[in-house]
């Protein structure tokens, strides 16, 4: 069975079940409002380009899936997906779409397509977000179509910072050194305490996201201009930080599980950053674990999912672990209960990335000075553009964040998304190199 197959069976009872998928990327954003903030947390968020990787979901699809998108894909990209074989599913996208919002806001402000969505509803399809907030309860309502998992409180209970340390500390996982802080006042000892430890330590906002609301401590000095900001709240303001010691990486991992309705837990897949010269070049799959380690993280899963079915969530689940340069695991450093971007990987891996075969998934940064056609894209990756007919090549798997926050009259911030397969990791890693030379040189022209 594959995986959305076996997601729907988890989840709903029927592997045949329909989903329309909804891939409201961030909806940490929804969870975070109104919840305590460090300051100066905060980095330049690319809301426009983050909304378009919506586009994503179309190779998450199966045949008798949909995939709900803000705007019609490029023709010329549809029709390269369709012709390798990497997307099956229907797409339907919202007639009222502005950059600014998401996929959900966009599809709430669409009379049109709540009336296609609930032309679906036959008691056999359900709505799967990303993530469940608010609005996606909301669009549920308005559709017919009931959420494929929990609802927005438990998903929000479940997805803090906070919650994640408390877990782990509760199951007796291998943890970061570190403490939870409840109020302003605590925040003092608890970072003396991890720099004297550590000479280093986090300071963590529980509903941040994507590098956002986290703080590197570096010394005591920073630490003390830290607590006097936050101190300004009162001591006894609510402040819902993690505070751990900062920890030397040898390798990044993230591991995805699924808990199912009944409280089984099913390990799914592993994935492990690639660094070049301390830089970020993606995920590669498979991993090749030493198998305590590889022991450890389904244990880990087990225990972690158990006790997120107990507090009453069901579905997919992705947890970040680090493995220490002295060979240490630490099997849970964040949860997150909902899809993240391996999730959007799991049906390219089943597909084209047989055994003996590699994968490293990636994002390419651009600067164009102008939009540019998929069909630009596919000349100028050229022989190493994925075609279905080979087991080796560069699959773009999200076209629509390249030009999303394209300005008249000036260079812009792009990104394509792309999975390089290939016989090694080190021919896959190689792929990227070169797709993201070929790629630059385009933005360039």
């Amino acid at each position: 069975m594959d995986f959305a197959g076996r997601l729907k069976r988890d989840l709903v009872g029927r592997a045949e079940a329909r989903f329309v998928y909804l891939n409201n990327f961030e909806v940490e954003r929804s969870w975070s409002v109104g919840e305590p903030k460090l300051p100066g947390a905060g980095i330049a968020f690319a809301g426009v380009t983050v909304n378009r990787m919506e586009e994503m979901g179309v190779l998450l699809a199966e045949a008798e899936d949909t995939v709900v998108l803000k705007a019609p894909m490029d023709q010329e990209y549809a029709a390269y997906l369709s012709r390798v074989g990497a997307a099956v599913g229907q797409v339907v996208w919202a007639e009222s779409s502005e950059p600014t919002r998401t996929v959900t806001e966009d599809a709430l402000a669409s009379p049109q397509l709540i009336e296609t969505l609930r032309g679906l509803a036959d008691g056999n399809t359900y709505l799967m977000p990303l993530g469940a907030s608010p609005a996606e309860e909301r669009l549920a309502a308005r559709t017919g179509l009931p959420l494929a998992g929990p609802g927005a409180e438990v998903c929000k209970a479940v997805n803090g910072k906070v919650y994640s340390r408390r877990l782990a500390d509760a199951a007796g996982l291998t943890v970061v050194p570190g403490e939870v802080c409840e109020t302003v006042g605590e925040l003092s000892g608890a970072l003396a305490r991890q720099l004297a430890r550590a000479g280093r330590a986090v300071v963590k906002e529980s509903y941040g996201v994507s590098g956002r609301g986290m703080v590197l401590v570096p010394d005591e000095r920073t630490a003390a201009r830290l607590v006097r900001r936050l101190g300004r709240r009162g001591e006894q303001s609510r402040a819902d930080l993690v505070v751990e010691s900062w920890i030397e990486r040898a390798e990044d991992l993230n591991y995805q599980f699924i808990v199912s309705r009944s409280g089984d837990v099913r390990f799914e897949t592993v994935k492990a950053a690639v660094l070049r010269n301390g830089v970020h070049q993606g995920h590669r799959f498979p991993v090749d674990l030493p198998a305590a380690t590889t022991a450890e993280l389904h244990r880990a899963a087990g225990l972690i999912g158990r006790q997120l079915h107990a507090d009453g969530y069901a579905g997919l689940v992705g947890v970040d672990a680090l493995l220490g340069p002295d060979g240490t695991l630490y099997p849970c450093l964040e949860i997150n209960a909902r899809f993240n971007m391996s999730t959007y990987q799991n049906r390219i891996a089943e597909r084209f990335i047989p055994e003996g075969r590699h994968g490293i998934a990636a994002t390419i940064e651009l600067r164009p000075s102008r939009v540019h056609g998929f069909g630009e894209v596919a000349d100028a990756l050229g022989d190493v553009l994925f075609d279905g007919s080979g087991t080796s090549g560069v699959l773009v798997n999200n076209f629509a964040t390249l030009n999303a926050a394209a300005v008249a009259g000036g260079p812009f911030r792009g990104r394509i998304y792309v999975v390089c397969v290939a016989e090694s990791p080190d021919e896959a890693l190689s792929l990227r190199a070169e797709s993201e030379l070929r790629l630059r040189k385009l933005a360039e022209s």
